[in-house]
């Protein structure tokens, strides 16, 4: 296989092509985050922002520390540091750095994997709905995208999924628990999925989530690597650790497999600010748990006012929740943005459900009292 990797020189100049393009080519911008009136950077005052699966409560404390001494060594390639990162998330995972390919976020890991085992002849199988970056990454590199809808429990259909798998499958995309349902495969799903999948075809988990699962019956499909070359699995420090905006993801596999997704990372894609912002967050578990306990007790609530209410939604293990509003969502989302709230955008295969994230005690009280005036219970619901 050549090698894709390219000099720091022709990259400045494909970066400096890539923005001109950007600017006259606005058309272009991913799909799968797009939303009819993007939302703009929100001040202190600005709108609640419960649409994207953030993290309301950011960067732990370490992480920002790390963040404002960054300056000190932002002339310097982040190679060190970058090194220094997958020493520690190989100790953390029980595999050498070998095994670890850091990225622009895992939605670089993600597009990484598409392009090295994916070509126009094969083909990826996935769930739907899901994280559609994957689905999208494929059709960009002129792969088919064959989509099992989920079970009536709104989880992936693994034997359905399999089944669509062929010898013209290059990969099949799980994501544990799912956007946008919220929904987890078990530990010994995937044990049993992991099995029935061919050598040949690549099995990408995403466990962006994973920190939110907290089932006895979840874990880890890291542990099935040692075993299966043909198991990847995509971790970022967006979701649990409130770095979406610094962009910093990895993915855990093989080392023959990491090698070939590692060329097709953008050489230096990971910065010196979100490598010392990980860095920190990981010597910093006390703030996990404390984010991971504010976010879960959140969502309890809303989960109970919403069984309170005798609303419909699907129980989740992430950090957020749909929600059936039981009509169109699309003007729903309008008349939230309305109140000044954001929440997720329409699902096409799941049009009266409402994608939201959970944010603090307080956006969420008041997005559930929102809730109750544009979607009211009727009397004999809430009786």
């Amino acid at each position: 296989m050549t090698n894709p990797k390219i000099s720091r020189r022709d990259f400045s100049s494909s970066i400096s092509k890539s923005l001109a393009a950007a600017l006259v080519l606005p058309q272009l911008s991913n799909k799968f985050v797009a939303t009819a009136n993007p939302p703009t950077f929100a001040s202190p005052a600005g709108p609640i922002r419960i649409d994207f699966n953030e993290n309301a409560y950011g960067p732990s404390p370490k992480a920002r520390a790390a963040i404002e001494a960054s300056p000190k060594i932002a002339n310097r390639y982040p190679d060190a540091a970058a090194a220094e990162l997958k020493a520690v998330l190989a100790k953390k995972h029980n595999v050498t750095p070998e095994n670890i390919v850091l990225g622009c976020g895992s939605s670089e890991i993600l597009k990484a994997t598409d392009a090295a085992f994916l070509t126009p002849d094969q083909n990826l199988v996935a769930p739907a709905p899901t994280f559609e970056a994957v689905l999208e990454y494929a059709r960009i590199g002129q792969s088919a995208g064959i989509t099992v809808p989920l079970n009536a429990d709104h989880r992936h259909d693994l034997p359905k999924m399999a089944a669509a798998c062929t010898s013209k499958t290059g990969i099949v995309y799980v994501c544990n628990p799912n956007n946008p349902t919220g929904t987890i495969v078990t530990r010994d799903e995937m044990a049993g999925f992991v099995q029935t999948i061919s050598p040949t075809t690549l099995i990408l988990v995403d466990e962006a989530y994973f920190e939110f699962a907290g089932d006895p019956r979840y874990s880890s499909a890291t542990e099935f690597i040692s075993a299966h070359s043909n198991v990847v699995v995509a971790r970022t420090f967006s979701k649990i650790y409130g770095m979406a905006g610094m962009r910093l993801g990895y993915g855990i596999g093989e080392k023959q497999t990491i090698a070939r997704i590692a060329n097709y990372i953008i050489q230096d894609s990971t910065n010196a600010a979100a490598l010392a912002a990980a860095l920190a967050s990981l010597d910093d578990m006390e703030n996990l748990a404390i984010t991971k306990q504010k976010i879960t007790a959140t969502r309890k609530w809303l989960s109970a006012e919403l069984t309170k209410d005798n609303r419909s939604f699907i129980p989740s293990y992430a950090n957020f929740l749909m929600i059936d509003v039981g009509t169109d969502t699309q003007p729903v989302i309008d008349q939230f943005r309305e109140r000044s709230i954001l929440v997720g955008r329409k699902f096409p295969s799941m049009p009266t459900f409402l994608r939201v994230t959970i944010g603090t005690q307080p956006e969420i009280e008041a997005f559930y009292a929102a809730l109750r005036q544009i979607v009211p219970v009727a009397p004999a619901q809430a009786a």
